[in-house]
């Protein structure tokens, strides 16, 4: 169909109904708005993302299976570790264009959320430990995909870092983590890059939902930092819909039959809603149509194979070299090449949940490895590994051993199975599967030129290091990366990668272990401000690798670093300069990182805090300077007493490095500020934020820092709400009947791979829903009063519950 020009925004708000905007504000279906064709509105599309367009051959149902081609780029993981602005900018150029030409407005994504423990289940999906690293990839491939007029929807705002229990979970944060850590992932996308869209998360933020949470939607988000787009609830985040509209959610989605309406109306009558904000909710809606009218009218095609060459290059420029003792990368493809290991057939590629694409193609490792060699050099392959094997096979670790006995060098390819890693599930461990495990240390025994490739959406402990000689984390590479793992090994690409997070030697090595992820109810933050390296650097924990870490085939010099002032004053900032130099014989790219550490602060702080960097490509021996200008924020703290960022004047030294250990230049300013400063607390349970340690947090220190005992909740009857996982309603037998109901409703989700990491997502999700979810699948069937009614009775209130159920009969 096609559209004519719509009026402009205002006039086409004054001319809606006050039923058509109140149907503006939720979803037609699960994955499009409502349309008013007589006003030229069409019913624009979001889909999932955000490593490519997952869009679903129906609007009208979850099907994680049936979905349009589309091109599979490298998972947030992998492309992070790039950390190349220009390279992630044309990844979403690409998304962009295929976007547009399936008639797609938004696409959900980029996540943004923090990785706070190694064991999130969905850490693939996100970029770095890091807020600074990870705003601005967020920034690069908003601004990638908006160039093509499709719209995007940073998620999940905010502190959603955790699978277990996500829907209903109180994540108890203290403001300056929230601020400096969290919220600050979200920050410099949303400012220099203006997605459409912010995505609100499910958990609740000290005490409040995202989804009602005015603090968030409206104070910060839109007065703070000047966002002017639509905020859209993620797919059943919606709890109470006028608190929600309120708070300033625009959109719920999905589409439920509109069962809100009659709420709304109601509070519109009685004033406990505001014309005026309904009215902002839909002219920010009405500006969103606008802006997609012209990619939807004019979709476009797109180039496979160029894209499937760039998805290619992104995997080759993620990928991390964390070890080549002996040189022994590149492989001369002369030799005798032994794979071992099925991942080398049967790939992991991406990770499972809401973001599997579908791809037009796949680039197997080992087929891309024999197309390479040709016939100048031989490949064998042992399996060594079913896909999903957690025990060792002695069969099939015999038989590779068999070829690598034989072969001048070997190559395993190993990882996380695609069950340990997806959507609604947390991991328990760090551990790869023991056949993992097993047979690489059966091979390595008999072949000490081994090579480990690592196919894996997080941190993975590593038993076998020592032993191995060369090891590349190729993260989840996407549909090309088989092929641009190759690139790496053989030398065609010079391996540029650095870790966007820190590998621990074991997951009880991270300051969360203990509280993540929490209570059935309440998740506590203990840690603060000290995430990731941020900890590691500060507490001298030694690590498997460092954040920032990646090796070459080429090395680099780095000069002496220069400032234009040696003293500031804070508003002005500081430019800082050096020059780097190839002194390899092969072309290569280095990530110059540069840290601030404060000498003075009154305020507790990490060792360092990245604050800028830049990815410099050079051919051999030749130099390139680069200069950095470093603003106010770069020197700067969030004052919670005051509610604001503040500098505190004192001497500061700015780290140039290789990686957050591998410090290879320093300078020191002096930065002179007028802000007025409230210090930490030095009280002894505040200590251990002054001087973290393997001690960690404990709940004492955290109510410290907290300012009291830090708030927490139970499920119990009687307390019970719509709000409440059904799963915690079981007591009750009509609790048990709706679980029984629940459990049979997702069950029409199931993937025909039974075993696969798609039913476990929605197994889980059965049991942690809570019992509001039913609005979302009961298509407009299901009324709030049935799960008010629902909920008197299994909290004991009888005669309420018959009340609610009378009144809706007649209603």
């Amino acid at each position: 169909m096609t559209h004519t020009n719509p009026t402009a925004p205002d006039a086409r708000l004054a001319a809606l109904t006050r039923a058509q905007k109140i149907a503006l504000v939720s979803g037609q279906n699960f994955w499009e708005m409502h349309a008013v064709p007589e006003l030229g509105l069409p019913a624009i599309m979001l889909t999932d993302g955000p490593h490519g367009v997952r869009k679903q051959a129906s609007s009208t149902e979850v099907n994680l299976d049936h979905n349009v081609l589309a091109t599979c780029f490298p998972t947030a993981s992998a492309l992070a570790s790039s950390w190349d602005r220009d390279l992630i900018q044309r990844v979403g150029v690409a998304i962009g264009a295929e976007a547009r030409a399936n008639s797609v407005s938004v696409v959900l994504g980029p996540g943004v959320n923090i990785k706070r423990s190694p064991l999130g289940g969905r850490n693939f999906e996100y970029f770095s430990e890091d807020p600074f690293l990870s705003s601005h990839m967020a920034a690069a491939y908003i601004h990638g995909v908006q160039s093509q007029g499709v719209g995007t929807s940073i998620k999940h705002f905010a502190a959603n870092n955790q699978e277990y229990r996500r829907m209903t979970i109180d994540t108890h944060v203290d403001e300056r983590a929230l601020r400096e850590i969290y919220l600050a992932s979200f920050e410099h996308a949303v400012i220099d890059a203006k997605p459409w869209t912010v995505m609100c998360a499910y958990n609740a933020i000290n005490g409040t939902l995202a989804s009602q949470n005015r603090r968030l939607l409206t104070d910060v988000l839109r007065t703070e930092w000047g966002f002017a787009g639509v905020v859209v609830s993620d797919w059943g985040a919606v709890y109470q819909r006028v608190p929600a509209l309120n708070a300033g959610l625009d959109l719920e989605m999905p589409g439920n039959g509109n069962i809100h309406a009659a709420a709304i109306a109601a509070a519109l009558a009685d004033g406990s809603l505001p014309e005026a904000v309904l009215d902002q909710r839909v002219s920010a809606l009405l500006d969103m149509i606008e802006k997609a009218l012209p990619a939807f009218q004019d979709p476009g095609t797109y180039d496979h194979a160029a894209h499937h060459a760039l998805a290619r290059r992104a995997a080759a420029d993620g990928a991390v070299l964390l070890k080549n003792d002996t040189q022994l990368l590149p492989i001369a493809t002369t030799q005798r090449i032994a794979v071992v290991g099925s991942f080398a057939k049967t790939p992991r590629y991406q990770g499972a949940g809401s973001s599997m694409i579908s791809p037009h193609q796949i680039d197997t490792f080992y087929n891309a490895f024999v197309a390479r060699v040709g016939a100048d050099g031989s490949v064998s392959y042992a399996e060594g590994y079913t896909p999903r094997a957690t025990a060792p096979d002695a069969d099939r670790i015999a038989a590779a051993v068999a070829v690598a006995r034989t072969a001048d060098i070997v190559v395993v390819c190993a990882g996380l199975p695609d069950v340990e890693e997806t959507e609604g599930l947390d991991r328990q461990h760090m551990r790869m599967p023991e056949a993992h495990n097993a047979l690489i240390a059966a091979v390595v025994a008999v072949n000490p030129r081994t090579v480990v490739v690592l196919s894996n959406g997080a941190p993975v402990e590593m038993p076998w290091h020592d032993q191995v000689p060369a090891i590349l984390e190729g993260y989840l590479g996407g549909q090309a990366g088989g092929s641009g793992l190759v690139d790496i090994l053989v030398g065609d690409v010079t391996p540029s990668g650095k870790l966007a997070e820190t590998i621990p030697f074991t997951h009880t090595d991270h300051p969360a272990h203990v509280d993540f992820p929490g209570s059935p109810t309440d998740v506590e933050y203990r840690e603060s401000i000290y995430v990731g390296y941020r900890y590691y650097n500060t507490a001298q924990t030694p690590v498997r690798y460092p954040f920032g870490y990646g090796l070459s085939y080429t090395t680099f010099a780095y000069s002496t670093v220069t400032v234009n002032q040696q003293s500031v004053a804070a508003d002005d900032g500081v430019d800082v300069s050096l020059t780097i130099t190839n002194t390899g014989t092969v072309a290569g790219a280095e990530v110059v990182q540069l840290y601030v550490h404060d000498q003075t602060a009154t305020v507790f702080k990490p060792t360092h805090e990245l604050k800028a960097y830049a990815k410099v490509h050079l051919q051999p021996g030749a130099s390139q300077q680069v200069t950095f200008h470093l603003p106010r924020r770069a020197f700067a703290h969030y004052d919670v007493a005051q509610s604001c960022w503040v500098v505190e004047s004192g001497a500061y030294d700015i780290h140039i490095g290789a990686s957050s250990r591998d410090i290879r230049q320093s300078v020191t300013v002096d930065v002179a500020s007028t802000d007025s400063i409230t210090p930490s607390a030095t009280s002894a349970p505040m200590q251990a934020y002054w001087q973290p340690s393997a001690a960690g947090f404990s709940a004492t220190s955290f109510s410290a820092l907290w300012g009291g005992p830090v708030p927490s909740s139970t499920q119990r009857r009687g307390s019970f709400t719509t709000n409440t996982p059904i799963a915690d309603m079981r007591e009750s037998m009509l609790g048990r009947l709706v679980h029984a109901q629940v459990r049979a409703g997702f069950k029409q989700f199931a993937s025909s791979d039974t075993d696969g990491p798609t039913n476990k997502l929605f197994e889980a999700m059965a049991e942690e829903a809570p019992l509001r979810v039913l609005l979302m699948s009961g298509g407009g069937k299901i009324s709030n009063t049935t799960l008010e009614a629902i909920v008197a009775w299994v909290n004991g209130h009888y005669l309420r519950a018959i009340r609610l159920i009378v009144a809706n009969r007649f209603r």
